[in-house]
C-alpha cells in the first residue's frame, strides 16, 4: 500500500466510521450475542425470557398461573395473573415504566432489590431483547381496576400506553411474533416448550403452567393443551428422570431449607443403575457446567456417607479404596437454590462461581442425609453395599481402562485394525464415520474421501451401556476400538471418569447406520454410549448422525433420491401423474445396498449431505429419555424412534 493509500484510509477511519449502536439497535444487529442463536434454540429463548418473567413474578409470591399459547399464525402469546408491569411515568426515563421494560435493555424490576430477592431472568436479557427481534408485540396489563395496552414494530414502540378498558384482576399478556428476517427458524416446536414447562412446573413447586397449541385441533373443535404443576417439586422431578430405572431406595430424599440466606432444594435417589445423574438449577437456569452448589452437594454427600459407613463399621473388610465417584453411581439428584445475585462463569455462562453457596448446600446435605441415614438404616446399608459395590467395580474398570490406554495411539499401541483412517491429521478436518457392519463399511471405505474422511466398521449392535457396570463397557473390543480410534483417555487425578479429549483425532463423528427401525436402534446404542460416556463431544457439538435415503425413484432418463415417503410421493405426483405403477422406486433397506458412488453422492459428500447434530437443549430430559428408551421394553423405544427421528437439529 502506498503513502497516499495509508493517509487516504487513515483519514476516512475518523468518529464517522465508528458505528454506535443503542439501545434495541445492538439487539437487531447482533442478535446471536443476546440470545445465542437465529435459530430453533435462539428462537424458543424468546418463549423463556417472557416466561422468565412471570416466574419471578411466581418466586416474589405474586403469581401462581402462567399461560403461555402458540397461536394459529405462529405467534405466541404469555399470560400470568401477575400484580402486572407497572405503567405509571419513569422519572428519569420521562415516559411510562412499562415502555422503559419493553424497550430498554436490562431494565425491570428485577434489578431493584426491593421488587425481587432473587430473579431468573437475571441471566437472560430481558423482554426488551424479544420486543427488538419481533416484528409486532402487544402487551396487555391489567392493574388498579383497568386495562392498560401498548404496542411496539421491531422494538420501536407504535403509539404510547393506552387504556382499553376495565380489569378487576391483575396480570400481564404478552403476544409476539419474531422477526422472518432474522430467524432461520420461526416455527415454534411443541414438544421444546414442553420440555421447558415442565422442568419450570418441577422447578417452582405449586404453580401451574399451561401450554395450548391453537395449530393443533382436536376432533372436538378444542386445542392440543397441557398443565404442567407440581405439588411436591424436586421430589417429582426426580421420580420423573427415574421413572424407567429401578429403584434401590424406596423413597426420593427431599430437602427444602434454607442455609446462610440461600434457600437450598435438593431430591436424591439411588437406582440400580450404574450413571450419576446429578442435574443442577441457580434461579430455574439449568447450571450445565455445575459450579460451587454442585460442589458443595458432591462434598456434603461424600462426607456423610463415608463417615456413616465408617460408624457403622461397614468399611472394615473392604480391600479397595473408597473414592468420591464411588458414592454417587447410581445416583440420581436435582439441586436448585436460589441467589440474589448469582456470578456465572465457564464456557456457556452456566456455571456458578459464588464461593459463598458452596457451605450453604454442603451443610444442607450434611444434616438432612445424616438425619435420614440415622431414622433409615435399612436404606442406609442398601446405598453403603452399592457404594462398596462401585468401588470394586471401579478397581475392574481401572484395570480394563489401562488395556484401553495402552491400546491408545499416544501410547503407541497402535489404531484398530478395522479402523480406515483419513491422511489429513488437522482435527478440525477430520471426520469419522462409525458405520454397522462389515459390509457398509467396506462400501464407505471405498466411496470416501481418504484426504479427510476414516472410516471405523462396528460389528453389530454394540454394548448396552446403559444396564452395563463400568469395567464391561470398557471390556467391550468395538467401544474399546472406538476410544482408541478417537485417541481421547479416562481419568484425571481429580476425576477417574472424566474424559481428557485434548487429542481427539476428529471434530466430526458420524454415526452412519442403515435407514431403517433396526438402523435407527443401531445408532441409539451408540448415542446413549456417548451421552454416557463422552457427553463432552456431544457438548462440544462434534457428534452427528448421517441421513442415507431411503428409495432411488426413476422414471425415463430422471431420477431422484428421496428421504422419506413424502419425497416419494412427490415424485410419484410430478413424473408419474399420481400412478405408482409408472414409477421404478428402489428401496434401499441397507447403507451395504448402494454402490460405493451412490453412498457418497448421497450420504458422504459435505455438498451434497444433510448431517443431523446430536445436541443435549436439556439434560434431564435427556436422561429421562435414554434410560426409557434403552430398558427391556422394546415397543415404547421403537415408536419413540420412528415418532422422533425427524426432530433432531439440521447441520446441511
Amino acid at each position: 500500500m502506498s503513502e497516499e493509500e495509508k493517509v487516504t484510509n487513515n483519514a476516512s477511519y475518523g468518529a464517522s466510521s465508528i458505528q454506535v449502536l443503542e439501545g434495541l439497535e445492538a439487539v437487531r444487529k447482533r442478535p446471536a450475542m443476546y440470545i445465542g442463536d437465529i435459530g430453533v434454540k435462539g428462537l424458543h429463548h424468546l418463549v423463556y425470557e417472557v416466561v422468565d418473567n412471570s416466574i419471578d413474578e411466581a418466586m416474589a409470591g405474586h403469581c401462581d398461573k402462567i399461560d403461555v399459547v402458540i397461536n394459529e399464525d405462529n405467534s405466541i402469546t404469555v399470560i400470568d395473573n401477575g400484580r402486572g408491569i407497572p405503567v405509571d411515568l419513569h422519572e428519569k426515563e420521562g415516559k411510562s415504566a412499562l415502555e422503559v421494560v419493553m424497550t430498554v435493555l436490562h431494565a425491570g424490576g428485577k434489578f431493584d432489590k426491593d421488587s425481587y430477592k432473587v430473579s431468573g431472568g437475571l441471566h437472560g436479557v430481558g423482554v426488551s431483547c424479544v420486543n427488538a427481534l419481533s416484528t409486532l408485540l402487544r402487551v396487555e396489563v391489567a392493574r388498579d381496576g383497568k386495562l392498560y395496552m401498548q404496542e411496539f414494530e421491531r422494538g420501536a414502540p407504535k403509539h404510547d400506553v393506552k387504556v382499553i378498558g376495565t380489569s378487576e384482576n391483575t396480570g400481564t399478556s404478552v403476544t409476539f411474533i419474531p422477526d422472518d428476517t432474522i430467524f432461520t427458524e420461526t416455527v415454534f416446536k411443541n414438544e421444546i416448550l414442553t420440555t421447558r414447562l415442565r422442568e419450570l412446573a418441577y422447578l417452582n413447586a405449586g404453580i401451574t403452567l399451561t401450554l395450548t397449541d391453537k395449530r393443533v385441533v382436536h376432533e372436538d373443535g378444542s386445542f392440543k393443551r397441557d398443565i404442567f404443576h407440581s405439588d411436591e417439586g424436586l421430589k417429582e422431578f426426580v421420580e420423573y428422570i427415574d421413572e424407567a430405572r429401578e429403584k434401590l431406595i424406596e423413597n426420593v430424599i427431599h430437602i427444602v431449607t434454607e442455609k446462610n440466606g440461600t434457600p437450598v432444594e435438593i431430591a436424591m435417589t439411588y437406582n440400580t443403575s450404574y450413571n450419576e445423574n446429578i442435574h443442577s438449577y441457580v434461579n430455574n437456569i439449568n447450571t450445565i457446567e455445575g459450579g460451587t452448589h454442585l460442589a458443595g452437594f458432591r462434598r456434603g454427600l461424600t462426607r456423610t456417607l463415608k463417615k456413616y459407613a465408617e460408624d457403622s463399621k461397614m468399611l472394615e473388610k473392604v480391600k479397595v479404596e473408597i473414592s468420591g465417584d464411588d458414592f454417587r453411581e447410581g445416583l440420581t439428584a436435582v439441586i436448585s437454590i436460589k441467589v440474589a445475585e448469582p456470578q456465572f462463569e465457564g464456557q456457556t455462562k452456566t456455571k456458578l462461581g459464588n464461593n459463598e453457596v458452596m457451605g450453604s448446600v454442603d451443610m444442607a446435605v450434611s444434616e438432612a442425609l445424616g438425619n435420614y441415614l440415622e431414622e433409615n438404616p435399612k436404606a442406609a446399608k442398601i446405598i453403603v453395599e452399592k457404594v462398596i459395590l462401585a468401588a470394586t467395580a471401579r478397581a475392574a474398570a481401572r484395570k480394563a481402562r489401562e488395556m484401553v490406554q495402552r491400546k491408545s495411539p499416544l501410547s503407541g499401541g497402535g489404531l484398530p485394525g478395522k479402523l480406515a483412517d483419513c491422511a489429513d491429521k488437522d482435527p478440525e478436518k477430520c471426520e469419522l464415520f462409525l458405520v454397522e457392519g462389515d459390509s457398509a463399511g467396506g462400501t464407505a471405505k471405498q466411496g470416501r474421501s481418504r484426504q479427510f474422511q476414516a472410516i471405523l466398521p462396528l460389528r453389530g449392535k454394540i454394548l448396552n451401556v446403559e444396564k452395563a457396570m463400568p469395567h464391561k463397557v470398557l471390556e467391550s473390543e468395538e467401544i474399546r476400538n472406538i476410544y482408541t480410534a478417537l485417541g481421547v483417555t479416562i481419568g484425571t487425578e481429580d476425576d477417574s471418569k472424566a474424559l481428557n479429549i485434548s487429542k481427539l483425532r476428529y471434530h466430526k463423528i458420524i454415526i452412519m447406520t442403515d435407514a431403517d427401525v433396526d438402523g435407527s436402534h443401531i445408532a441409539t446404542l451408540i448415542m446413549t454410549f456417548f451421552f454416557r460416556h463422552m457427553k463432552e463431544l456431544i457438548e462440544q457439538g462434534y457428534l452427528y448422525i448421517a441421513t442415507p435415503p431411503l428409495y432411488l425413484c426413476k422414471k425415463g432418463k430422471m431420477e431422484e433420491y428421496c428421504w422419506n415417503e413424502m419425497q416419494r410421493q412427490a415424485f410419484i405426483d410430478k413424473y408419474g401423474g399420481g400412478n405408482e405403477g409408472a414409477i421404478h422406486t428402489q428401496r434401499y433397506k441397507g447403507l451395504g445396498e448402494m454402490n460405493e458412488i451412490q453412498l457418497w453422492e448421497t450420504t458422504m459428500n459435505p455438498e451434497n449431505r444433510t448431517l443431523r447434530q446430536v445436541t443435549i437443549e436439556n439434560a434431564a430430559t435427556a436422561d429421562h429419555i435414554f434410560s426409557m428408551l434403552m430398558g427391556d421394553d422394546v415397543a415404547p423405544r421403537r415408536q419413540f424412534i420412528e415418532e422422533n427421528a425427524t426432530y433432531a437439529k439440521i447441520d446441511a
